[in-house]
This record gives C-alpha cells, structure tokens and sequence, in this order.
C-alpha cells in the first residue's frame, strides 16, 4: 500500500493543477488520472479576461504555463456587421489537452502522477483507502474528487448530481482559414447575436499557434437538425446565423472537423463527507457560454491549496465538519454564485423576447459603442500629443 497526504482522482484541468500547487508547496501527492497523455477534449480552449488570468496566476503555475499558449493583446468587438471596439486584452488560446500537459508538466516531488482509474474508495475521518485498476492500493489522509462529469465514484459515496438546466447551451469549435488572402484582418474577435430567432449566444475567434480558432455558442436542442447542418455545411450555417459577420472576417472557410458540445448546468449533493472534497466541474458544473468554468476551477484550486489543505494538514482526522469549511469558503461561493447568475442572465439576454431583454441587448450594443468611440478619441489625442510638433514658418525664418 502507497501512504500519501492527498489522492487526487482525476487529472484534468482542476485536478492536475491541485496535483501542481501541493507539489510546489512540498506536500506529498498522487495524481491518478489513466491517460499517460492526456486526449483531445473540446473544453477549455482560451484564457481571456484580466480577471481569469488573474485567478491562474493566484495558483503559481501561471508564468509557466502560459508559454505555452499563443497571446492576442487585442480582441475587436463587433454586431450587426459594425466593428465596435478594438479592446485591449489579455488573452490566451491553447487547446486543451496543451494546456493538461502543461500543467502536468509543473507537478515536482513530492507530488506524483499514477497512470491508472480508481475502482474503489473506503472513506472515513481518519484515512482514506483507494484501490486501482492495476490492483494497488493508496491510503491518504484526503481523496479530492477532481473527474468532472464522471458520476461512477461518487455514487458509490452517495453523492449524487441536480439538473438544473438540462441542455443549457451547446459549444461548436473549428478551425477558420482566410479565403484569397493570408491572414485574418484582427488579431482576434468576439462577434454578438444578430436577431433572437437565430439563438446565437456569440462567436469568438482567437489565434492558437498559426491556427485561428472558433468557438460558436448557442442554445438550441441536442437532437435540433441546425446542429447536423452545421457539422455538414458550417460556412453555409454560419452565413444564415450571421449573415454580416463577412463583414467583419471577409470571405473564410472552415478547416477540419466541428466539434459539438452540449453542456447541462447541474450542482451536487451529499458531497458533505468526511475524508472526500469535490473541486471544479466534480463539484457544479456551469455554462460554457460565460467563460467562467476556468474562473470557479481556478478559485476552487486556489482556496483549496493555499488555504485550506495547509490548515487541515496541521491537524489529525478529515471530518465532515473539517471539510465543511471549503465549501463555505466565502470566495469560493462567491464565485460560484458569479458564475451561476452569469449562467442564467446570458441565455436570456439572448433569446428572450420582452422589453426588458430587449432593452439589455440595445444597452449592452451601446455601452460597447460607446467604449470603442472614448477609447477610439482617447488614441486619438494620446496620437495627437506624441507627434513631433511642426516648426512654425517664423520660427524656421528666425533660425535661417
């Protein structure tokens, strides 16, 4: 049998930086995920905002990892055809098994990788019993639930899943080229709904490498035929959801396959356990149209292991009581209740038809015209005041 202080089951984005901070913090860990390299998964695909990139740097990892990923210091914000904004952002696009292996690649003694699936856990408030797939077994002080949308282990804890929005949302990635030129004009781009009855949430397009990425988010049916003409004809489908967006990306094409990804937002219960934590989507998952899953993995990960694994270590047992304090940490449910509300309000502001909705997007429209018009004069005077004066004709006849 292995001792360690803390199992981490599963080693995706939430547990293989868990995996990372506690070796950085020289705690003993084992990460057990069974993908020696980790598979193509159509999730995680960019860091952007100041705020997100912010929350990566609060795990340690981020300098590093990011290297690793293709940087877009401006992103241009457009609807209806009309380029609003060229917005100063930080942001980064990586595919994501990239990203897994960059993070993997930061974990250092005494934390460790097992490449095997954990079939079973015997929990309690002392020590923990976990036995692998390749017949071994590992004890540990704490096991964190760190699989995602894997439900098998939990259930054998009697801890179960709430559907809060069945089919919320769907994500549609694929790579776009340029047709008849080189390159995209911008260096990367966020493009609004047009009209209410195409539900078309945004489409995002970021450089990765030498690729141009897209990300499409809408809120149609699982089984609607929209999603199969997309994946047949996805320049054809996109031209009659956004039909100005060539105004903006002129004439393109997609290359490679179109992924689709439909997302349910749901919460978990029972999860008040001695001896086991749930962090990221193991925990509660939310809609992939806000962004904000990358915001709750890294403020999970980051309370968990610069607050609370250092507390807990320094005293005996894992009660539920110990544990409690996690979950009721007051960033972390912050963060949680963000992500939740901006969930909820982006599919409305989207396809909801009534005044008030209407009025959101029309003031959304113009708070961004707005932004791009001062920041467009700001540039314009900051332009105005580095130029070189012009030497007037009296000053040039005096020093003749």
């Amino acid at each position: 049998m292995r001792y360690t202080d803390i199992a981490i089951i599963g080693g995706g984005l939430a547990g293989s930086t868990a995996a990372a901070m506690l070796g950085l913090a020289k705690i003993p860990a084992v990460l057990i995920d069974p993908h020696h390299t980790y598979p193509f998964d159509f999730r995680v695909e960019k860091i952007s905002r100041d705020e997100q990139v912010g929350r990566f740097y609060q795990t340690g990892l981020a300098e590093s990892v990011l290297r690793s990923a293709t940087h877009a210091g401006e992103n241009w914000i457009a609807r209806f055809g009309y380029l609003l904004d060229k917005k100063p952002n930080c942001q980064y696009g990586i595919m994501y098994d990239a990203l897994i292996a960059a993070v993997r690649a930061e974990i250092t003694d005494p934390a460790d990788i097992v490449y095997a699936k954990v079939t079973d856990i015997a929990a309690s408030a002392e020590r923990q019993k976990l036995t692998l797939s390749n017949g071994d077994t590992i004890s540990a002080r704490l096991v964190v639930l760190a699989n995602g949308l894997s439900v098998g282990l939990r259930r054998n804890l009697g801890i179960e899943r709430q559907i809060l929005s069945a089919g919320h949302s769907i994500s549609i990635g694929f790579d776009m080229v340029p047709v008849g030129r080189p390159a995209f004009e911008f260096p990367a781009l966020t493009y609004f709904s047009e009209r209410v009855k195409e539900p078309v949430a945004y489409a995002t397009l970021f450089p990765i490498g030498n690729r141009m990425r897209a990300n499409l988010f809408v809120y149609r049916e699982a089984d609607d035929p929209w999603l199969r003409q997309m994946r047949k004809s996805p320049v054809e489908t996109m031209n009659a959801a956004l039909p100005r967006l060539r105004r903006i990306t002129g004439e393109y094409a997609v290359v490679g396959d179109v992924k689709v990804r439909p997302a349910d937002i749901y919460v978990s219960t029972g999860y008040r356990q001695a001896g086991v934590v749930l962090v990221g989507d193991a925990f509660a998952a939310t809609c992939p149209v806000t962004g904000t899953g990358t915001d709750k993995v890294f403020t999970d990960v980051a309370q968990f292991c610069n607050v609370h694994i250092p507390a807990w270590l320094a005293t005996e047992g894992m009660d539920a009581e110990k544990i409690a304090s996690f979950y009721d940490d007051p960033v972390k449910q912050a963060c949680d209740a963000w992500s939740m509300a901006k969930a909820v309000s982006f599919r409305k502001v989207t396809i909801e038809t009534g005044l008030h909705w209407r009025a959101q997007r029309w003031a959304r429209f113009l708070a961004w015209f707005g932004e791009g018009a001062l920041r467009r004069v700001r540039n314009g005077i900051s332009a105005g005041a580095n130029r070189p004066a012009r030497a007037s004709s009296s000053s040039l006849s005096s020093s003749a």
